[in-house]
């Protein structure tokens, strides 16, 4: 086996009522640097990471040794030099990134040739849903239904024409945390009435009509009005962001992390505005990332970095 690099990208999910279904992948990255070696050792190479654990503990290493167990293979032992831009607890789709790079770990280290339809299939099921591994895994934004456990169907478009705005707080929000918050059931008065909103704001963006997706964004009723109360300044971001020409914003999955789509050229100058007003977060102008997973294998003669 050579030296490999494999990157995958965050990830926003639900995306206002597109709860547990609808995501997009974020120009923010897990990279995996994948070296042959005698032992298996990971090194952490970010602020965003805690120190390393032992291999045997690493929730990458798991991952990948799982799908090697599935598939009857031999992993073999490698040095795991890890970066990453994608802060933890933060509603930007760490874990479902850190799922699908040790799935393509094992994938490409066991040579299992695995389909983008099957290693949507194993994510989900490491993950529980597909929102946000569907879009790391294949770039762009990305619909999702989970018929069974075994057939997921999604629908994918990189057509989308907006500025993406993030606002990450210096807290952390475990995502437990946040799904104790919702209801347990709705009536099918609401579900409907949920469900629509849903509908209104995928067909506005595929369609283009931002202003439209921007308010049926707004208007969900499956997760926010409940998580709304655990987000300092949520209120206060959506509305001066809203000022300054943003079509919407919403919680960024399970939060605490909130993300505005904003007019193509508009997002700067929100940037600029609400990181002087808001300093306790991390304002930043993001893009949609339309490759998702990618693989980078060095030549032979290469020299590892």
């Amino acid at each position: 086996m050579n030296c490999l690099t494999i990157t995958v990208p965050a990830s926003s999910a639900n995306i206002g009522p597109g709860f547990d279904s609808a995501g997009m992948a974020l120009n923010r990255y897990l990279t995996l640097h994948v070296t042959p070696n005698e032992e298996w050792i990971f090194e952490h190479r970010s602020l965003h990471l805690p120190q390393a654990p032992p291999a045997e503990d690493h929730f990458i290493f798991n991952i990948a040794k799982q799908m090697a167990e599935q598939f009857n293979a031999n992993l073999p032992p490698c040095n795991i030099m890890v970066e990453s831009d994608i802060p933890l607890a933060r509603g930007m789709g760490s874990s479902a990134s850190a799922v699908v790079a040790g799935i393509e770990l094992a994938n490409q280290v066991c040579q299992l040739e695995l389909s983008a339809s099957e290693k949507l299939r194993w994510a989900t099921k490491f993950e529980g849903h597909p929102d946000n591994v569907a879009p790391a895994l294949l770039g762009g934004l990305v619909i999702t239904a989970m018929l069974s456990e075994d057939r997921i169907e999604f629908f994918q478009t990189t057509n989308i024409d907006l500025d993406l705005v993030l606002y990450i707080p210096d807290f952390e929000l475990k995502t437990e945390a946040a799904r104790k918050v919702l209801p347990e059931q709705f009536s099918r008065n609401n579900a409907t009435a949920a469900s629509s909103i849903g509908n209104m704001m995928v067909a506005a963006l595929v369609a283009g009509d931002y202003q439209l997706a921007g308010r049926m964004m707004e208007a969900d009723l499956f997760h926010e009005p409940y998580r709304a109360s655990l987000i300092p300044n949520y209120a206060e971001i959506r509305r001066e962001a809203k000022n300054l020409g943003a079509y919407g914003t919403v919680i960024s999955g399970a939060g605490p992390t909130l993300i505005s789509f904003a007019p193509k050229g508009g997002g700067q100058t929100i940037v600029d505005h609400l990181q002087t007003m808001f300093s306790d977060h991390s304002v930043q102008l993001v893009k949609l990332d339309n490759e998702g997973l990618r693989v980078n294998h060095q030549s032979e003669n290469a020299i590892c970095q």
